[in-house]
């Protein structure tokens, strides 16, 4: 099961972004003017934006309630989802030629709204465990995997020299959290943080030779603490997740509700009214 996700569908996303501005600079250098919604290329933009901000809204939602469906894991769709949902918004940004006014700017805003939420959303999702296909874990199956992580580590500890021991019980004891279940949630971040800031710190004290062999023991730390982490919050991490998505998806309406009317509004008066 991956215990966090590998970020790579943020790094995919700032490609791509990293990719569109420097198309973007390339045509503003060569036209010597910010491109207009209604030419060639702010045209092109914004339908590809919106195209991929509808993949967004749908595809996922749809892969994930259907039972039946078997093309791609969930965890996937989830990259894609997240993907499109950080690129579409950036390209109808730059559709806007940076006027925000009447209606475009409302959609802009809610726009921004919605991929601000969408980053919320993804913080409090991998607070709660999943398989790889995406299916929420129960506190039982959590318990079984803390019982297995200290299995293997109890056994390994035994080869290791006293310095390292001890630097295994101590970090295999290191508190959660003193704020209850919200802290963990809320705070998840700072407090890995600071267990790897104090790791390190600790590993720097070791000769070459354990620290090779801690390098290898930080994973299974790691492992077990991020283990206690989603048990300690799994309740918690759960009702903030079941709230998010009672904001996050009538907002999600709201701008497409907003989108259409633009889109139609642009169509009448650019091409009808010729």
């Amino acid at each position: 099961m991956p215990l966090e996700r590998a970020n790579k569908e943020l790094w995919l996303s700032f490609a791509a972004i990293t990719g569109v501005t420097l198309a973007y600079l390339f045509v503003v250098a060569w036209t010597d003017a910010i491109p207009r919604a209604g030419e060639l290329f702010g045209h092109s933009i914004g339908i590809l934006g919106f195209v991929m901000m509808l993949m967004t809204e749908t595809l996922y939602s749809l892969r994930k309630r259907s039972r039946s469906a078997r093309w791609g894991r969930m965890s996937e769709w989830l990259d894609f989802h997240i993907f499109t949902g950080i690129v579409g918004p950036y390209l109808v940004l730059l559709h806007t030629s940076w006027k925000f006014n009447g209606l475009a700017g409302v959609v802009t805003l809610l726009t921004l709204v919605v991929v601000a939420s969408g980053f919320v959303g993804r913080y409090l999702y991998t607070a709660v465990p999943r398989s790889a296909d995406g299916v929420e874990l129960e506190a039982y199956a959590l318990e079984e995997q803390i019982a297995a992580a200290d299995k293997e580590l109890q056994s390994w500890l035994n080869t290791l020299d006293v310095s390292l021991r001890a630097l295994a019980r101590n970090f295999s004891a290191a508190p959660l959290g003193s704020a209850g279940q919200l802290s963990l949630i809320v705070g998840r971040a700072i407090l890995d943080w600071n267990y790897q800031l104090n790791w390190w710190i600790e590993r720097r004290r070791l000769n070459a030779r354990q620290r090779e062999e801690a390098r290898r023991l930080e994973g299974l730390l790691h492992r077990r603490r991020v283990l206690e982490v989603q048990l300690a919050s799994l309740t918690m991490a759960r009702r903030l997740l079941a709230l998010w998505h009672t904001v996050h998806i009538p907002i999600g309406m709201v701008l497409f509700t907003a989108a259409f009317i633009h889109i139609i509004a642009a169509i009448y008066y650019a091409s009808l009214l010729r």
